[in-house]
């Protein structure tokens, strides 16, 4: 189980990042990190493994209190926890196996490494998680030459290799359409429910998290203001998370009334009508799309 006591992240220049943060996650579950920009999802998630100092408080994973490790300790307590990254993190000229087999970094010395020599075991279990996460056919391509999907997929069979209890997982589907990115939720769901792993995934879309996730916990200014089931996220917490809208308009609704918008301008800047009178009002910002049921 992870559980976060009093985090605190103030940066150096007196900006709060987080404030007093209080999460447990057992194992199995997912959680989904939902808020505006700059509510604190991305610093919480690196709190966790230490890429970012946490000002003040306690986070254990089981046993181990994660803040008082250094240097050789820390390395291997990082195992624990698979990263996976909005922007995949590979290395483009590295093929497909090789990418995959960089997940078992933290168990093998320098020079195995370097020469890129990994145990067998570590390359039947790499082809095996290609397999299940549908990329056995492309284990020689180089890295370079995936699409957006198909490098999410390599970087989840990456850090399952670390053998983690964790995921921490930084929007997974930020570059992704709208298909690929809820064939990669379902694919992350999944996996956690095989292996038992709890995973925290910072992710914008609200209709996502509210269909994949076991519990969402909304950030606001670096505090939590929700934690609970998708079921319980109701429009006036929406509201809270985010400020004011109209979360029961859908966002299709928005877009083929921005299309009409930008018919009708069309229409008066071509065809032989009286001169249209400018305005400076701001049009309607985009809405937010209401969440899929589960």
């Amino acid at each position: 189980m992870l559980t976060l006591s009093g985090v605190c992240k103030r940066y150096p220049t007196g900006d709060r990042a987080l404030t007093d943060i209080e999460l447990s996650l057992p194992r199995g579950q997912v959680m989904a990190l939902i808020g505006p920009s700059g509510a604190g999802k991305s610093t919480l998630i690196r709190c966790v493994n230490r890429l970012v100092e946490p000002t003040s408080g306690s986070i254990r994973l089981d046993d181990t209190e994660l803040t008082r490790l250094t240097g050789r300790k820390l390395r291997q307590a990082r195992r624990a926890m698979g990263m996976i990254f909005q922007e995949y993190a590979l290395v483009d000229r590295l093929s497909v196996m090789e990418n995959v087999l960089s997940g078992r970094l933290g168990y093998v010395g320098f020079w195995r490494s370097f020469m890129r020599r990994y145990p067998e075991d570590a390359v039947v279990e790499a082809f095996r998680l290609l397999e299940r996460v549908g990329l056995a056919h492309a284990l020689d391509k180089r890295a370079d030459a995936l699409s957006g999907g198909q490098r999410q997929r390599v970087g989840i069979a990456r850090a399952l290799l670390q053998s983690p209890r964790l995921l921490l997982i930084d929007e997974p589907t930020a570059s992704l359409d709208p298909k690929t990115s809820r064939q990669i939720m379902r694919l992350i769901r999944e996996l956690c429910a095989e292996r038992e792993l709890g995973a925290i995934i910072n992710i914008h879309d609200v209709a996502l998290a509210r269909q994949f996730a076991d519990r969402i916990v909304g950030l606001r200014g670096g505090k939590i203001v929700f934690d609970g089931t998708p079921a319980a996220l109701s429009t006036d917490i929406l509201t809270t998370i985010y400020g004011e809208e109209d979360w029961s308009t859908d966002a299709n609704d928005d877009q083929q009334a921005d299309a009409q918008r930008k018919a009708d301008d069309t229409g008066q800047a071509s065809g032989p009508t009286e001169p249209s009178v400018a305005t400076d009002a701001p049009r309607p910002a985009p809405r937010l799309a209401a969440g899929a049921s589960r």
